[in-house]
């Protein structure tokens, strides 16, 4: 990976302050997808969701980019390489270290010390459920109705009982693209954890001050009921371990 090479598509459209913004950077071996300006909806209704994603509420974000996949084992390979980080947990397990895979065992140390080395950051928890669900306050990325054919988890047939190849699931793409948003494995966010996350700043939130556990978004290869495969799902644990279905993807700001 070359930490912080970026390299501007040449198809563009509005960041939502009227310039004209690439749609997607190749920054070092990674594609990121715009997430353009503007509101969306965060949470859930009492139908639909639990109590710490209640009540839904509108918020306002700055346009911003984000991994099209999750960080990969081979990407992370060439952070360690470089940096001469240890391995994380798992490296050497055949299920889970294949190049193309995305990264588990890691901690939130980990992702976050990644995230810097590539010139990147982690995504806060309302940027990363923007990207998952868009503006229609959808319930899945695809949609409103749950298709276990369409993410990586252990709901129906297709069920892989490991990470799947990252855009392995492309009929389950968010609306702008991003991939494996639902299943496949849980991803760390940059907050901290706080059960009133309807009630954060409308504009940019950046979660709790501090609360001792790290957000987790989206579910994962062994996530077994689809109402935490949903895009307002939360998951919080301690920023010191690492799981066999917990990985991550980053994000930057556009102006980065």
């Amino acid at each position: 990976m070359s930490q912080g090479k970026v390299e501007p598509s040449s198809l563009g459209e509005s960041d939502g302050a009227g310039v004209d913004t690439p749609s997607f950077v190749e920054q070092g071996d990674a594609r990121m997808i715009l997430i353009p300006a503007g509101e969306f909806i965060v949470g859930s209704t009492e139908r639909e969701g639990y109590n710490d994603e209640r009540p839904p509420v509108t918020v306002d974000l700055d346009a911003f980019y984000i991994d099209r996949c999750e960080v990969t084992n081979a990407q992370f390979k060439s952070f360690m390489e470089a940096v001469g980080r240890r391995a994380p947990m798992y490296w050497d397990d055949e299920k889970y270290n294949q190049p193309e895979q995305p990264v588990v065992g890691v901690t939130w140390h980990d992702a976050a010390a990644f995230a810097k080395w590539a010139g990147k950051r982690l995504p806060t928890e309302a940027e990363w459920e923007k990207a998952a669900r868009g503006t229609d306050g959808r319930m899945y990325p695809w949609g409103n109705e749950w298709d276990s054919l369409k993410c990586n988890s252990n709901i129906g047939a297709d069920n892989r009982r490991c990470p799947a190849p990252v855009a392995s699931f492309r009929d389950g793409a968010s609306p702008y693209g991003v991939m494996d948003m639902a299943g496949n494995v849980w991803e760390w966010c940059a907050d901290w954890y706080g059960s009133n996350y309807s009630q954060s700043p409308r504009k940019n939130p950046r979660g709790a001050d501090f609360s001792g556990e790290r957000v987790l978004r989206g579910g994962s290869w062994c996530t077994t009921d689809h109402a935490y495969l949903r895009c307002a799902n939360r998951n919080w644990f301690s920023p010191d371990f690492g799981f066999d279905d917990a990985g991550f993807r980053c994000a930057r700001d556009v102006s980065a």
